[in-house]
């Protein structure tokens, strides 16, 4: 038995590529790859075909040509993506009160009271499948962790049901990289103290973890290998930050060609800002450069912004700051980034009130 508290994690099998198969059903059965068209461009996501040739997500296009010569391209099409989207979001709002949603192809439910959660989440995979022709899978579990983790276990179209002691012995072997929110330094770390394994993390004594990370940070990770998690489903999603970034087909150095690629990037972000309602106070820029080291610089004002001639100074005083540092480097990708968003109306009635 699951307990009082019941969630589940929907995850859309091969989203992007999915929909495209429901445009082109004649590509079904063959690798197909959806990523950009520039040199330099990345696979968004690519069929189960695709990826037994070893092609994910975020790789580079170029190698996944090399990996799998046959497959076939498609450019990415968000328009239609957000469409399909929010048809399926449609669907789960209208069997279940509480939806919390990720992404295009994902989200939480909580089905707590539902008398029978397990052939809700049938009838619902049943709907979106004949409303829209897609595949989902799902995991269900006494947190949003569990769920999260049980939605993977078994793709495509997996359907796992795990008590949080069932999760801790299923998942004991597995890497620790499994579990969200622990990334590859934090893995690395932990296998640098010979913790490799989500088990061999959850019964670690703390003296173990003491040399390399702080008792709180100690104390949340071994939380999260024993899958205990109380973060609620929340269908009101936050969201804290947005950013806009570019790579080059080409690397850049001279620094007119930088300043003029990342005012036109703050003035899109800026835009959106403002189609949105939205203002933040910390502004902030990311770079790349050809060694594919990664660079940030920030900065937090006294109030909430969004305008242009509010934005544009602020990141051009960050980039030109990088750029004395960092003198004759070229650069592979730029990107701004604007935090602490709140509701422009909200940060106006702050500032009138300072």
């Amino acid at each position: 038995m699951l307990g009082e508290r019941v969630i589940a994690h929907l995850d859309m099998d091969a989203f992007y590529v999915s929909v495209e198969l429901q445009r082109r059903p004649e590509l079904r059965g063959r690798p197909v790859i959806v990523a950009g068209t520039g040199p330099r461009s990345v696979v968004t996501t690519a069929s189960y075909e695709a990826r037994r040739f070893g092609v994910g997500s975020a790789m580079p296009s170029s190698r996944a040509r090399r990996l799998c010569p046959d497959a076939v391209f498609l450019a990415p099409d968000f328009a239609h993506y957000r469409t399909v989207s929010a048809e399926v979001m449609a669907i789960l709002r209208r069997h279940v009160e509480t939806v919390e949603v990720i992404g295009l192809d994902e989200a939480y439910l909580d089905l707590s009271g539902l008398p029978a959660p397990k052939a809700g989440m049938r009838r619902i995979l049943t709907e979106i499948t004949a409303r829209t022709g897609l595949g989902a899978s799902v995991g269900i579990g006494p947190n949003k962790l569990i769920a999260k983790v049980a939605s993977d276990a078994e793709k495509p179209r997996g359907f796992v049901v795990l008590t949080r002691e069932q999760a801790a012995a299923r998942f004991a072997r597995a890497p620790c990289r499994l579990i969200p929110g622990i990334g590859a330094k934090t893995a690395e770390r932990l296998a640098q103290i010979g913790l490799h394994t989500v088990g061999e993390l959850a019964v670690a004594s703390p003296q173990a973890l003491a040399g390399s990370f702080s008792a709180r940070s100690a104390g949340q990770l071994q939380a999260l290998a024993r899958f205990e998690h109380e973060a609620e489903v929340s269908p009101q999603r936050k969201v804290v930050s947005e950013s806009r970034s570019r790579t080059f087909d080409a690397d850049l150095s001279d620094p007119d060609d930088l300043r003029k690629a990342l005012d036109e990037l703050a003035a899109r972000l800026c835009r959106d800002l403002a189609a949105r309602g939205r203002s933040g106070r910390t502004i902030g820029i990311s770079v790349r450069l050809s060694d594919f080291s990664n660079h940030s610089r920030a900065r937090t004002l006294a109030v909430a912004v969004s305008a242009p001639e509010q934005i544009l100074p602020v990141t051009r005083g960050l980039l030109d700051g990088f750029l004395l540092s960092h003198p004759g480097r070229t650069v592979r990708l730029l990107g701004v980034r604007v935090a602490g968003l709140q509701a422009t109306e909200e940060a106006d009635q702050l500032t009138l009130a300072v």
